[in-house]
């Protein structure tokens, strides 16, 4: 896709997959406008790219909070004039088995992870259906295959995915992209902020964050897939692999997820 003088939203755009969607795609000529919770990282970033701000717009934004997804979109319409690029990759994560998880931390999960999504959509896709644009959802392998000891993430994600298919079905005389673009585990602050069991942060990932891909990476592979209007983006071998071995060995694959998160350092599977 050419990008120049397109204008694309990004939710979650102050660190990790985010941040890296808004420099590459304000370094292929976009106009980006910037939604997270923290104003102060937008501003940093924007400054570093865009001094005068002649490209970029920004505005604090809780996606679990309807009015600021509408004020977001309302933000880009009033700057540049309209939306060709809705990217909903605002997200948190969680990490407890369901025996043991306040029932409040999958609200919170739902609220951002599937509802941050519609929030986003409704008030963008007006504009999306005018410029035949795309719309796209990050997701997770977790939202192929239910992902053990993550059960809020997972539920949010196979929502989201639900979600996002039946849009595209709806638009497909309209001229609407839609892609679901599914990182495996990636380096990216998700998993730092990810929930415990009683909804405190867990603040240290237990996975070594070097052999992971990095959120530059991701991005590129996002970008691609919006730029070939794919349907879904599977990033990574696990991803390829989890969607075809669901296929024709489920079971395995639950003892093969089962196992994988088991590993995990202090893992609560037992």
């Amino acid at each position: 896709m050419n990008y120049k003088d397109k204008t694309v939203i990004v939710t979650g755009a102050s660190s990790g997959i985010g941040e890296a969607l808004v420099r590459v795609l304000f370094d292929r000529g976009a106009n980006v406008v910037m939604g997270a919770r923290s104003e102060d990282k937008l501003k940093n970033i924007a400054h570093s790219i865009d001094r005068k701000e002649e490209r970029v717009a920004y505005i604090a934004t809780d996606v679990s909070v309807e009015s600021d997804c509408k004020g977001l979109v309302e933000l880009a319409v009033t700057k540049f004039g309209g939306v060709d690029v809705l990217i909903c990759n605002a997200g948190i994560s969680m990490r407890a088995i369901f025996d043991d998880v306040d029932l409040s931390v999958l609200h919170k999960l739902m609220d951002v992870n599937f509802w941050g999504t519609v929030y986003c959509t409704k008030y963008a896709l007006p504009y999306l259906q005018r410029s035949k644009g795309s719309l796209v959802g990050v997701s997770s392998v977790a939202g192929i295959h239910g992902l053990p000891a993550r059960t809020g993430y997972s539920a949010s994600k196979y929502a989201m995915t639900g979600f996002l298919e039946t849009i595209r079905i709806e638009n497909m005389k309209k001229g609407l992209h839609v892609m679901i673009a599914c990182p495996g585990f990636t380096a990216s602050n998700v998993r730092f902020s990810a929930l415990t069991a009683d909804g405190s942060s867990q603040g240290e990932s237990p996975r070594a964050e070097d052999k992971m891909m990095s959120s530059e990476e991701a991005a590129l592979r996002i970008l691609k897939g919006i730029a070939s209007e794919k349907r879904t983006v599977l990033m990574d071998f696990n991803g390829r692999a989890t969607t075809f071995i669901k296929k024709f060995a489920p079971k395995f694959l639950d003892k093969m997820f089962f196992n994988h998160m088991a590993k995990e350092p202090d893992s609560p599977l037992k």
